[in-house]
């Protein structure tokens, strides 16, 4: 039996070829965007390998503990500060419970009532006990935020953590630090004092021999008139009737009558130089005492004059000092140290003029609004303008060595200021330095 093989129809063997080609071109398109899905993943797998690098090494880098926990306080990541904090591997911590890694019963129940009742809302510095790699506790301020999907579904927090331990001896370190300086800033007070004490010496000195030469020469001539006075006396009542004749001659020879009558005369010149030594102590005790002076009434007229009066008899003999004040200038603060900044205005223009034969200064005062105005004027050569910003610094002193610490003007600013005044400096246009100190008025 045979075959008969009819021929092709060219229509149909032109359609399947065609068929064919497109087929081809079809798996070509699709093979083009296999590669370039390849290159783009690629790509994105680099990208995501160099996010993950840097954020492991942004983790590594942390000196604060980093713990990642799902929602039921399973340890899902953590950073190597926690793994050399904690002394285990980052592989042995997770999966366990995040509580496990504090210190004691007591603080893992703390820690579980704060996470629940703060995990929505988050923690903040909230200070918990861990148990480091050696044992011991190590206090740690822990913050807590939560951790949400894109739906709001709560899948676990984010707990930080920074030891105090060292934060805490840094802060001794400073508390320390500050104590030291206080002491410093203490002691250069007093030498400031013991300084403005020194000026003092010579016009107190002076101030003193006054009243204690009245009162020697008066107990010395009260010592001749109580011989004299007893030798009548005894005249008197140790001798006979008959003797008593001669007692009219005997009152003449001994001026009795002379002595009482000068008596008094000498008594009153005693008291008055006892009261004046006691004024000049009582001022010095106050002086002494400016930081423990409790707020009291001051006469700054009082204060003023006896400011000028120690420091002019310490000073050379050609520095004059011209008083413009009104009466009944009162304010309230501790007369001591509203002393010892006069004392330090008056001694700056002194020092400022001793190169002058007319070497002057000029303090006028004025009353207005329920204010003192004190201006202290001198005739010396001004402070240069670079200077005047610095002029109340502490330390800064226009002065050689040896013969100012830089405190004067410091110290007195910040007493005014504790007064609730102002001290304040300027040149004159004519020549010299004007400083105005106001206080509020009592």
């Amino acid at each position: 039996m045979s075959t008969t093989i009819p021929p092709a129809d060219p229509l149909l063997a032109a359609t399947g070829e065609q068929a064919w080609i497109e087929v081809i071109q079809k798996m070509d398109e699709v093979y083009n965007d296999l590669l370039q899905y390849e290159v783009a993943l690629e790509e994105k797998n680099s990208a995501l390998e160099e996010s993950h690098q840097f954020i492991e090494s942004v983790l590594a880098a942390m000196s604060d503990i980093l713990i990642v926990c799902d929602r039921n306080g399973g340890i899902v990541e953590v950073n190597p500060a926690l793994c050399h904090l904690s002394g285990r591997s980052s592989e042995e911590l997770v999966s366990t419970p995040v509580f496990n890694l504090f210190a004691d019963e007591t603080e893992q129940a703390k820690a579980r009532d704060a996470f629940a009742r703060y995990a929505r809302d988050g923690l903040h510095d909230c200070e918990f006990f861990l148990r480091a790699s050696d044992g011991s506790t190590v206090p740690v301020s822990m913050n807590c935020t939560p951790r949400v999907s894109q739906t709001g579904k709560l899948m676990g927090v984010v707990v930080t953590g920074r030891p105090v331990g060292d934060l805490r001896k840094a802060y001794q370190a400073l508390r320390q630090a500050h104590e030291d300086l206080k002491r410093t800033q203490g002691q250069l007070l007093h030498a400031e004092k013991m300084v403005s004490l020194g000026r003092l010496v010579a016009g107190v000195a002076h101030e003193l021999n006054n009243p204690i030469s009245f009162v020697l020469g008066n107990v010395l001539s009260l010592q001749r008139y109580a011989t004299r006075l007893g030798r009548y006396l005894d005249a008197v009542h140790g001798s006979g009737a008959g003797e008593h004749d001669g007692l009219p001659a005997l009152r003449d020879e001994l001026r009795i009558d002379r002595i009482l009558a000068d008596m008094p005369n000498l008594i009153d010149g005693m008291i008055e130089g006892a009261e004046r030594t006691r004024d000049i102590v009582d001022a010095l005790k106050r002086f002494s005492a400016v930081d423990k002076a409790a707020p009291e009434e001051v006469d700054l007229n009082e204060v003023i004059e006896r400011s000028v009066r120690w420091v002019t008899r310490s000073g050379p003999g050609q520095f004059a000092v011209d008083l413009e004040l009104p009466p009944a200038m009162h304010c309230r603060g501790s007369s001591g140290q509203l002393q010892q900044v006069v004392m330090n205005l008056v001694q700056n223009a002194c020092d400022a003029t001793a190169d002058r034969s007319n070497a002057r200064l000029r303090i006028s005062g004025t009353i207005a609004e329920q204010q003192i105005v004190l201006r202290f004027a001198d005739n010396g050569p001004g402070i240069p303008e670079a200077n005047l910003a610095h002029i109340f610094e502490p330390f800064f002193t226009t002065k050689p060595v040896g013969q100012g610490t830089g405190l004067g003007l410091s110290i007195s600013y910040g007493i005014v200021e504790r007064h609730g005044g102002r001290l304040e400096v300027h040149n004159i246009p004519d020549g010299g330095a004007e400083f105005t100190l106001t206080l509020p008025r009592h």
